[in-house]
């Protein structure tokens, strides 16, 4: 942190409706034109965060988001609720990413962006679940990082002061800076845009990167399926079945013979 403040960047992904979103069973998939697209509510979260520090220590908010060309209003977003500017990437090139190709792909236009103080990012998306994507920009950049952060306590020159929770405990961290953060829903309550914030958020310019406008700090083949090493081959909804349960009669030793032969068949007993 400087004299003019914070630099900071958050981390923005559009996602379908969760709540509203099919999955196609046959091919394996989730369906994303079944719902409508919105942002990803564990960012909202990081934006907020990042908002407030800004309000507190002054300084710039920049959203930064992988996507479609359609994902600009999922950034329009951030700009209405205090970003003050968004970044997208978008490519063809990008597509098919798993978690440590968008990372790189993220982490690689942080770093044609300049010095940073801290990226703000979610604990995870609702439509991947990894909760991955955070650290491993972290990793890319070399930088330290906590996870899980539920509450941000202090901010002095040379870092930030934070409480994370892991488990059933709760540890603080003093993260120098420049670092990275994931924060859970439990940091804070998002704030709404107003009407007159949106109506601005619409006219403003939003920066569009391709592939080759990070060519200066990144590899090409790295990116999307190419630099992918894993792959989803099928999203399946989990069976809610639940326990049952049987009622075994009849004398103590018919019921220990009924279910010693239970047990055999399960493979619990040899």
């Amino acid at each position: 942190m400087d004299d003019r403040g914070l630099r900071l960047i958050v981390l923005i992904k559009q996602v379908p409706d969760i709540e509203k979103v099919r999955f196609d069973h046959e091919k394996g998939r989730i369906d994303r034109s079944s719902a409508e697209a919105t942002t990803n509510p564990f960012d909202l979260n990081a934006l907020e965060v990042a908002v407030q520090l800004k309000e507190k220590f002054g300084g710039i908010v920049t959203a930064l988001s992988m996507g479609p060309p359609q994902a600009e209003s999922t950034l329009r977003d951030a700009l209405s609720r205090g970003a003050d500017r968004g970044i997208l990437l978008t490519d063809l090139r990008f597509a098919g990413a798993d978690t440590l190709a968008t990372s790189y792909t993220l982490a690689s236009a942080i770093r044609k962006l300049g010095p940073f103080d801290l990226v703000v990012c979610g604990e995870k998306t609702v439509d991947g679940d990894t909760a991955q994507v955070g650290a491993e920009v972290a990793e890319h950049l070399g930088i330290p990082h906590v996870a899980y952060v539920c509450e941000v306590k202090e901010v002095v020159r040379e870092g930030i002061i934070v409480t994370s929770r892991m488990g059933k405990g709760y540890y603080t961290y003093l993260l120098r800076f420049p670092g990275l953060i994931t924060v859970t829903k439990d940091v804070n309550v998002p704030r709404l845009p107003t009407l007159r914030d949106t109506i601005k958020a619409r006219r403003a310019q939003i920066t569009v990167w391709t592939a080759e406008d990070l060519s200066d700090v990144a590899l090409l083949e790295k990116f999307g399926i190419s630099g992918s090493p894993t792959q989803v081959v099928r999203v399946f909804t989990p069976s809610t079945e639940g326990r049952k349960g049987k009622l075994l009669q009849g004398s103590a030793e018919d019921i220990a013979k009924e279910l010693a032969g239970i047990l055999r068949q399960l493979g619990v007993l040899r």
